[in-house]
C-alpha cells in the first residue's frame, strides 16, 4: 500500500501541473482601469473643490481616513499611525463587538500580528493557544498538528472572544497621538472627477460631517454599503452558522480546533476562553430553522447532537436548552477591485471566504503588511492618480497568500459537506483518510490551512493527490466498470470544485504574479 500512496502523489502532481497548464491558456487577462470606476460611482457624493489633503472634523490635517475599526481597520490604523501617518478612523460603534465568528487566528496570522507589532493584543483577554485540528468522521478521529517546529515557542494559533481582541487593537491604536478614533456612520464617499476625496458621515450625535484625506481606506466589514463604488461584488451565501457557547466542559483534544464531518455539513468546536467552547453548526443554504418557534432547538437536539463527540454531548444539549442561540450568514466574495484614485478596499469589505478554515483574519493582516510596505517609501500621497497606479501592485502582491487561503476554504467546505452523490462521498472519505496518513499527507495541507505555507501550487497538488488517492482506493484490489466510472466522476467532481474557485480568484495573479506588470511597479518619485 505504501508504494500506492507514493504513486498516487506522483500522479496527482502530474495531473495538477497539466490541468494548471491547460487552464493558464484559457484564462483571459482581466484588467481594470480608472475609467471603469467612473461608470460605477453614481451613488457617491460630489465633494467641494479644494485640496485633497483637507481637514477633518477636529481641524487637523489627515493623510488617511479609515472607514471601520474591526480587525482590519483597527490593525491598519495602528500600523499606519506607528509609521507616522495622520489617521482618522470613523467607526459606527466603538463599544465592544459581540460576534460568533472571527474568533480563531491561525499561526500564519499570528506571525503577521508579530510583524505589525500587535502580538500583545492577544494578551489579557483569556485567549487560548491552538496547536492544530482534530477531525472526526463516523466514530473515527485523527489529530492534525500545525508544523511549528521551525518557529519560536510562542508561535501557535490563538482563539478568543472577537470583541475583546478588537477592543485591544482599538485601544492600542488610540494611544498614538496621530490617530483619531471617532464614532460615526459613513453614509457616502465624496467624489470629484473620478477621485475619492473623503467621506460624508453622521457623528454620534447625528450631525452631518465631511472628512477629507488623500487616501480613504474602506474596511466596513462583510455588510459594507460602500464597496459597490470600489469593486464588482459577487457575494455568495453558501450556508449559515448557528453559534452556541458551551461552558465548563473539555474538548476531546485540548488546545485544538475540532471539525466534525457531519450530515449535512461540518460542525466546529474550539475554545474561546479558559471556560468556554465555541460551537458553530453549519447549515447549508440561506435559511435556517426558526429560533423563535423552537424549530432550531429541535433541529440541534435531533439532527446535530447525535453526531457530536460524547465528551461534548451533555454540554451541547444543556446549552441548547438554555436557548442562547445565534445565527450568521457565511459569505464568500472574490476580490474584484476597480482601482480608484483616492480609495482602497480592505478586509471583509474587499474579500471574503467561507469561515470554515478560520482564514479571514490571516488574509486581512497579511494584506495590511503588504500595504504598509508599499506606503512606507512614499513621501507624499496627495497625487491621487499616481498613487492609485502605484497601489495597483497591492492587488497582485496579496494574491498568493489570499487566494490560497480563499481557495482552500471554498474547496474544503464543499468536500466536507455530505452529498448523495457517490463520487462526492468517496472524495469526502478519501480526504479524511489522506489526512489521517500523517507525514507529508497531513503536514502539507495543515501548513496551507494555517497560513504558514500559502503556496497555490502546493494546494492544487494536495487537492488532486486526495482525488487520486480516492480513485486508487476504488480500483484496488480489483477494478470493476462501476468503480472505474465512479473514479472518473470523482476526478471530474474534484475539478469542478477547485477550478471555478481558482478562476474567480484570478489564475494568472495566483500562480504567476511575477508576469503581471503591476508586480514590478516602483514607488513614484514626486
Amino acid at each position: 500500500m505504501e508504494e500506492h500512496y507514493v504513486l498516487g502523489l506522483i500522479l496527482a502532481s502530474l495531473l495538477g501541473f497539466l490541468l494548471v497548464y491547460a487552464l493558464f491558456f484559457k484564462k483571459n487577462d482581466r484588467r481594470y482601469s480608472v475609467e471603469a470606476v467612473k461608470s460605477n460611482t453614481a451613488t457617491t457624493t460630489t465633494a467641494i473643490n479644494g485640496e485633497c489633503r483637507s481637514r477633518n472634523g477636529a481641524g487637523d490635517d489627515v493623510d488617511v481616513i479609515i472607514v471601520g475599526a474591526g480587525v482590519a481597520g483597527a490593525a491598519l490604523a495602528h500600523t499606519l499611525g506607528k509609521d507616522g501617518g495622520r489617521v482618522h478612523v470613523i467607526e459606527r460603534d466603538l463599544t465592544e463587538p459581540d460576534r460568533i465568528v472571527g474568533e480563531l487566528l491561525q499561526p500564519g496570522g499570528y506571525l503577521k500580528l508579530i510583524e505589525l507589532g500587535l502580538e500583545d493584543c492577544v494578551e489579557e483577554i483569556d485567549a487560548q493557544r491552538v496547536f492544530g485540528y482534530a477531525l472526526f468522521k463516523d466514530g473515527k478521529n485523527t489529530r492534525l498538528s500545525y508544523p511549528l517546529e521551525k518557529f519560536h515557542s510562542d508561535v501557535s494559533g490563538r482563539s478568543f472572544h472577537n470583541g475583546r481582541f478588537i477592543q485591544r487593537m482599538r485601544e492600542k491604536a488610540a494611544t498614538l497621538p496621530n490617530v483619531q478614533m471617532e464614532q460615526g456612520t459613513v453614509t457616502s464617499l465624496l467624489e470629484e472627477n473620478g477621485t475619492i476625496k473623503g467621506v460624508q458621515y453622521k457623528t454620534k450625535t447625528g450631525e452631518e460631517m465631511s472628512a477629507y484625506a488623500p487616501l480613504t481606506i474602506v474596511c466596513d466589514g462583510c455588510f459594507s454599503n460602500l464597496r459597490r463604488n470600489l469593486c464588482s461584488p459577487k457575494v455568495d451565501v453558501p450556508s449559515c452558522f448557528v453559534g452556541l457557547v458551551l461552558e465548563n466542559c473539555k474538548l476531546p483534544h485540548a488546545n485544538h480546533g475540532h471539525v466534525i464531518l457531519a450530515d449535512p455539513s461540518p460542525i466546529l468546536f474550539y475554545p474561546i476562553s479558559s471556560t468556554e467552547i465555541r460551537c458553530l453548526v453549519d447549515v447549508p443554504g440561506q435559511k435556517v430553522p426558526s429560533i423563535s418557534n423552537g424549530e432550531m432547538a429541535t433541529y440541534l437536539e435531533t439532527v446535530v447532537a447525535p453526531q457530536i463527540p460524547p465528551e461534548l454531548h451533555d454540554a451541547f444539549i444543556a446549552t441548547v436548552e438554555k436557548g442562547n442561540i445565534r445565527t450568521m450568514s457565511n459569505r464568500s466574495m472574490p476580490a474584484a477591485p476597480h482601482p480608484t484614485p483616492g480609495a482602497l478596499l480592505m478586509g471583509d469589505a474587499f474579500n471574503m471566504r467561507h469561515p470554515l478554515t478560520g482564514g479571514g483574519m490571516t488574509v486581512a493582516l497579511s494584506d495590511i503588511v503588504v500595504l504598509r510596505n508599499l506606503l512606507r517609501p512614499l513621501r507624499d500621497v496627495n497625487d491621487a492618480s499616481t498613487l492609485c497606479k502605484y497601489l495597483e501592485s497591492f492587488y497582485t502582491l496579496r494574491k498568493p497568500v489570499a487566494s490560497t487561503i480563499n481557495t482552500l476554504a471554498g474547496a474544503l467546505y464543499k468536500v466536507f459537506c455530505a452529498s448523495p452523490d457517490q463520487a462526492r462521498k468517496e472524495m469526502r472519505e478519501a480526504c479524511f483518510d489522506y489526512l489521517s496518513l500523517g507525514g507529508f499527507c497531513s503536514e502539507g495541507p495543515v501548513s496551507l490551512l494555517s497560513g504558514l505555507n500559502p503556496r497555490p501550487l502546493s494546494l492544487v497538488v494536495h487537492f488532486f493527490a486526495v482525488a487520486i488517492f480516492g480513485v486508487g482506493r476504488l480500483l484496488l484490489p480489483f477494478p470493476s466498470p462501476k468503480r472505474m466510472w465512479i473514479g472518473a466522476r470523482l476526478i471530474s467532481s474534484a475539478s469542478g470544485i477547485i477550478f471555478p474557485i481558482i478562476k474567480a480568484e484570478g489564475f494568472r495573479q495566483m500562480f504567476f504574479p511575477a508576469t503581471v506588470p503591476a508586480y514590478y511597479r516602483a514607488p513614484p518619485v514626486w
